[in-house]
């Protein structure tokens, strides 16, 4: 078998997800040959500055997704989260794999619960949507943008004497944070702040018409995963969603069907609007919660 080589961002937690995609291939098909391309994309460059102010969703991938459409990659490893409503012309995502934690976890600088946080306490995050959450929560919070890995948000939040950031429990229990925790942390269940779209599943791309590659990927696809998470996708896509528009989204099985909620938030007017519906038919959830949010925003905007 030649080289197979993949294509992932240049950063801790993409290399780790990498190899967790890489493992799962091999208890597959055995040992292969693998060469991993490490990127350095647009995202990553400009720390800086807002994702909604650079171009939003897409700035993870779009130099990997370059690289894949060249032929200079067999496939990529992307954080679901990060890619945008509609994948694209000519590539396809081959496998979503089993997804992990969904949820949000804030951790702390000095206290150890969100009612110990003096008032006016200072949050980082880069997510309008971890923001508008975070606010309902706790009106008084002061959000702050901050991005960076996990390294880089949490040295940034000791230099600049933020009481706390937010991170995504998938990328903490990637990287074995949780192990040996250097602060302390709360986990927020998916009612306190839904999560992103996609949130905690990876999404494995190759070219739609490579059929082989396809066909090596498509074994670690799950296909409950890729169920739920395709219906997050179309929530999206109905609020043509971005990194300038606050939204989450959460599909998951109960014992009594699927629960799907939905949260949008708007700027103009400070407000959010979140709607939890469980059914027994997961088919057109997504879309439907979309449209009921979009025209509670509307009534309330006239």
């Amino acid at each position: 078998m030649k080289t197979v080589r993949v294509g992932t961002r240049n950063s801790p937690l993409a290399m780790k997800q990498t190899t967790i995609v890489l493992n799962l291939l091999k208890k597959v098909h055995g040992d292969f040959p693998v060469e991993i391309v490490p990127m350095t994309t647009k995202g990553d460059q400009m720390l800086s500055v807002s994702l909604s102010k650079i171009g939003g969703k897409g700035l993870f991938i779009n130099e990997v997704e370059q690289a894949l459409l060249k032929g200079s990659i067999d496939f990529a490893v992307h954080s679901l989260k990060d890619m945008p409503a509609k994948v694209a012309d000519g590539l396809t995502l081959a496998a979503i794999p089993e997804r992990s934690d969904p949820a949000d976890c804030l951790i702390f600088r000095e206290k150890t619960s969100l009612d110990e946080l003096p008032k006016g306490a200072r949050i980082g995050t880069s997510s309008l949507r971890r923001e508008f959450q975070m606010k309902n929560l706790r009106e008084d919070l002061q959000v702050e943008s901050i991005r960076g890995n996990v390294g880089t948000r949490l040295k940034r939040m000791e230099e600049q004497g933020l009481d706390g950031i937010v991170l995504a429990v998938a990328g903490l229990k990637r990287l074995d944070w949780f192990a040996e925790p250097t602060h302390p942390y709360l986990f927020l269940t998916c009612e306190q702040c839904i999560p992103a779209v996609g949130q905690g599943a990876l999404a494995v791309e190759c070219r739609g018409q490579d059929h082989a590659m396809k066909d090596f990927l498509s074994p670690i696809d799950d296909s409950l995963t890729r169920s739920l998470v395709m219906e997050e996708r179309d929530f999206l896509a109905v609020l043509n969603g971005n990194c300038d528009i606050p939204i989450g989204a959460f599909a998951v099985q109960e014992q009594n069907g699927y629960r799907f909620s939905g949260f949008l938030g708007d700027k103009e007017l400070e407000q959010s609007f979140t709607k939890s519906i469980v059914v027994q038919d997961l088919a057109g959830v997504g879309k439907q919660i979309a449209e009921e949010l979009l025209n509670e925003m509307d009534r309330e905007s006239i």
